[in-house]
């Protein structure tokens, strides 16, 4: 145990996490020089693409350093706030952090975030100053900031860039010496962590996690202690870039178990892993089952495509347990599902990868968030879809989710920032200078004023110079209503939103204008309005084509032409009741791209 060294990375998007691994690699040879590539550790395209890393990896490295031979067990973690709960598990099987921070930005909102989580953990920090190699650095201005933020001492701030290999051999060094070997009784019963999950279409669900007691031999049988569920370990071993299979994983050491698994959801990321004929007493604390905060609808655009999209659902959640979904049906949209996501950009991802990998072309509705809704008779109902929400006669109050949010932006952007919050119902609660030319806001917002292009205007206000990073606060009461949009007097179920009350009448005149301008013309007159219950709050209306009936008639009597106007207005009346209205795919579309 005293060789073997735990250590993630703290970051971040793009301060350059991905290309310092590639470095380490390179540096303890673990991947030869014909296998590497940019961003080894991201195999997915979109995370090359996007430059961000969405699922975490771990990878095994051999180092020999002062005469003997140490193992460093690198953990990946994601960067994004989405994917917190995953980081903090990835934390909680390491014993150190390296915490980059990019010379030219300086340090980020959800650097700080994920700094405080693996502070919580007790992790030794190991301060890096990447990217040195940039024009825009600024070495001096930034180590303050982190020595500032965890006290640390100037000399210890490694200079580094993964691009050019400066300081790669500096930070090896810090973790030989400075990250502690893992603490563990190699006497006691197994007691593992699982930190992640993988899907292989030949060998189905592949495990890591990290020993903290005991250890584990191939062909035991085991047990994850959150579902109770037992298997045998047919396979385990250590990770490399290619998985290493050995017969024993001992205290301390990172390892893959592989047991005939073949749905994600019986692997809990968080979950203890320990042996089904002589468990441990207790399991690992911090264990808790991922929520969705974000739910939308996604609905094929040709019906007849819902089994294919149903079955590509299925094996997205094979990869990626933290996505939940169910069938639902809608008026105006056909068969499709309600989808639980992490947050906006894993909704994105989700949608992405749809289309790319399954060549699924989706609708999506307008994203919300879960509330929950008090009747009269005191029942609580947990409404994650505008349509669920009871009767207002019926509802004593609603409740919806706050956050804590953290904006990290530089002082000329203080008043577009705050004029933004505020506009989406914030308060703001503190106002903290990390440098004469940053501050860091911090405001409690409802999680609904979010989800719905908040980060887009964020960066836009801010010319992408503002970081974003938010934790759940719980929920509190508010004045919300359903808003529903009729078209040609019939309720489009797939338009409907929670809002606030407030908000209501200035929301429902976008949507209706903006459904005006792209819903064509009919030969009837088409009124679209927006209500709250009975009451109708807005309204456009679609002025009808028109046939030029009294053409025919040159001079004459102005009756003859009255007559044919009136047997027209009939004929109109009479095609309203029986016309049928195609809202066309841009319509959906658009009511996620309404201005402010």
């Amino acid at each position: 145990m005293e060789q073997i060294r735990n250590f993630c990375i703290i970051a971040h998007i793009d301060h350059g996490k991905s290309t310092l691994a590639d470095r380490l690699l390179e540096q303890t040879r673990t991947v030869d020089a014909r296998q590497l590539k940019a961003q080894t550790l991201d195999d997915m395209d979109l995370e090359r693409e996007r430059g961000i890393t969405i699922k975490s990896h771990a990878i095994q490295m051999k180092y020999h350093h002062e005469g003997k031979d140490y193992i460093l067990n690198l953990i990946d973690t994601p960067g994004h706030v989405d994917f917190s709960y995953e980081v903090s598990r990835s934390i909680a099987a390491c014993e150190g952090a390296l915490l980059i921070v990019d010379a030219a930005q300086g340090i980020q909102a959800q650097t700080i975030s994920n700094l405080y989580l693996a502070i919580d953990q007790g992790l030794e920090i190991i301060p890096v100053l990447n990217k040195m190699d940039l024009p825009g650095a600024m070495p001096e201005e930034v180590k303050d900031q982190i020595v500032d933020l965890i006290g640390c001492d100037r000399d210890e701030i490694i200079p580094a860039s993964g691009k050019t290999g400066l300081g790669v051999d500096a930070i090896l060094d810090a973790i030989i010496h400075k990250v502690p070997a893992p603490k563990g009784n190699p006497d006691k019963p197994l007691k593992a962590l699982i930190f992640d999950s993988v899907f292989n279409s030949y060998r189905g669900i592949i495990a890591y996690f990290k020993v903290v007691d005991g250890e584990i031999h191939n062909n035991d049988n085991v047990k994850f202690m959150a579902t109770g569920r037992k298997y045998e370990a047919e396979e385990i071993g250590t990770l490399y870039l290619e998985r290493a299979p050995k017969k024993l994983i001992k205290t301390g050491d990172v390892g893959y178990i592989i047991s005939g698994i073949k749905e994600a959801r019986e692997v809990k990321v968080g979950d203890t892993l320990t042996l089904a004929d002589n468990p441990t007493s207790e399991p690992i604390k911090g264990f808790e089952d991922v929520k969705p905060m974000v739910f939308a609808g996604i609905y094929p655009v040709d019906t007849e495509d819902f089994e294919e999209l149903r079955e590509a659902m299925f094996k997205l959640q094979l990869n990626d347990a933290s996505l939940v979904f169910e069938p639902e049906s809608s008026a105006a949209l056909g068969f499709g599902f309600r989808c639980g996501f992490l947050g906006m950009l894993h909704m994105e991802i989700i949608q992405e990868r749809l289309e790319r990998e399954f060549d699924m072309t989706v609708i999506t509705t307008v994203p919300n968030v879960s509330y929950h809704a008090y009747t009269t008779k005191d029942d609580m109902i947990i409404v994650n879809n505008p349509s669920d929400l009871p009767d207002p006669s019926k509802t004593n109050f609603i409740e919806e989710p706050f956050i804590n949010a953290s904006i990290i932006t530089s002082t000329e952007f203080v008043g577009n920032v705050m004029s933004l919050c505020m506009g989406r119902r914030g308060i703001l609660k503190n106002q903290h200078y990390l440098t004469q030319t940053r501050v860091e806001l911090q405001f409690e917002m409802p999680m609904a004023e979010v989800v719905f292009d908040f980060y887009d205007k964020l960066k836009s206000y801010s010319k992408g110079y503002a970081s974003f990073d938010y934790s759940p606060a719980g929920y509190r009461q508010s004045t919300l209503v359903k808003l529903d949009i009729y078209i040609n007097k019939q309720p489009v179920d797939a338009l409907s939103a929670v809002i606030h009350r407030d908000r209501a009448y200035e929301w429902g005149k976008k949507i209706c204008e903006k459904l005006k301008e792209l819903i064509p013309r009919q030969q009837f007159e088409i009124a679209i309005q927006a209500g709250i219950g009975a009451k109708i709050i807005a309204r456009e209306t679609i002025s009808a084509l028109r046939k030029d009936v009294t053409a025919k008639c040159y001079g004459g009597d102005i009756s003859r032409k009255r007559k044919l106007l009136e047997k027209q207005k009939k004929g109109k009346k009479r095609m309203r009741q029986v016309g049928n209205v195609e809202i066309p795919q841009s319509a959906f579309m658009a009511v996620l791209k309404i201005e402010d």
